[in-house]
């Protein structure tokens, strides 16, 4: 009898929402992605000492300044980390721009370079290469600036339908709508508990994947941010999806078919491109998306500066 998560992966590629290895050679995942918070929660894992030890070794040795030390750090990390996962899966890895950068374009571009050139250097072309912006206005634009190279990106921390215009018209390769922090909002808000097909995050992100088919935009969707197999499943025929350690071994664990709920519309007309005051107001005007955005830049933020916290200690 075949599981439920072998039936989903006939109508979706799934992708592995976490930094272990030992999770993503279990479930054989077709993409991965790292971020701050998942390298926070990769960072006491046993297999994952000896690459950090070597890593930080590697950076006493190449680097004087304390603070050029522990900006390298936390992008060598990723990079070596996203590297050992890269041998293990056919597709990609998304690696994040740092969330203090969420407001600079410029600087999430030289960052974004820098990152490409980890991997290369470590035998890792860009074609295998995610480069992971938040949705900002800025964040599109340095996505934009950088597909226009080659170097294809994941615009992330995405809530509004203004968000997901303007990655269309950007011409990015990746969206990740998120569903289970879009939930979370609207059951603080109205204290209700949704079923799969009446919950909001399910909603945005099957309204993101008609918007995508609507307009015929090579844009790949990729809902995020689950919090139960039913969000999961309510999903499935979304293009991708990226789910977590603990929703991968329900999935694995339950045997019966899935069948796709997420039905991609034909090409028709696309709506008129956004410039910087229509997608400003647009997201403005959905509380949710502001709450939520803001609130998931300043948390990878707190992750990172965590992370680079245990760093420093282990620097010495």
């Amino acid at each position: 009898m075949t599981t439920r998560l072998d039936s989903l992966k006939t109508h979706s590629l799934v992708v592995a929402d976490t930094g272990d290895l030992d999770a993503i050679k279990r479930y054989r995942p077709h993409d991965a992605t790292t971020n701050p918070s998942l390298l926070l929660k990769a960072f006491d894992l046993p297999g994952y000492q000896a690459l950090i030890d070597e890593e930080l070794a590697a950076i006493k040795a190449e680097v004087a300044d304390p603070e050029a030390r522990l900006e390298q750090a936390v992008d060598r990390l990723a990079v070596a980390k996203g590297a050992e996962i890269a041998r293990h899966i056919p597709g990609r890895i998304s690696t994040e721009v740092a969330a203090r950068l969420s407001f600079d374009e410029e600087a999430s571009v030289r960052k974004a370079h820098e990152l490409v050139e980890r991997y290369d250097r470590r035998g890792v072309g860009r074609d295998r290469v995610l480069i992971k912006l938040a949705s900002t206005w800025e964040g599109i634009r340095a996505a934009e600036r950088l597909e226009r190279e080659g170097i294809q990106c994941n615009l992330t921390l995405l809530f509004s339908e203004a968000q997901a215009q303007a990655c269309f018209d950007a011409g990015v390769f990746l969206v990740s709508p998120f569903v289970g922090r879009v939930t979370d909002w609207y059951k603080k808000e109205t204290g209700k508990e949704y079923a799969p097909d009446e919950d909001p995050g399910v909603l945005f992100v099957r309204g993101v994947c008609e918007r995508a088919g609507r307009g015929g935009y090579g844009t790949v969707v990729m809902g995020a941010s689950f919090r139960t197999v039913g969000q999961v499943l309510a999903l499935a025929g979304c293009p991708r999806l990226t789910i977590s350690p603990a929703l991968l071994e329900e999935l694995a664990a339950e045997e019966g078919e899935v069948t796709p709920a997420v039905t991609i519309p034909a090409a028709g007309e696309r709506s008129a491109p956004l410039d910087e005051p229509a997608f400003r107001w647009g997201h403005n005007q959905d509380a949710m998306a502001n709450d939520k955005l803001a609130e998931g830049i300043r948390r990878f933020d707190e992750d990172q500066r965590t992370l680079e916290a245990r760093l420093a200690e282990r620097l010495g």
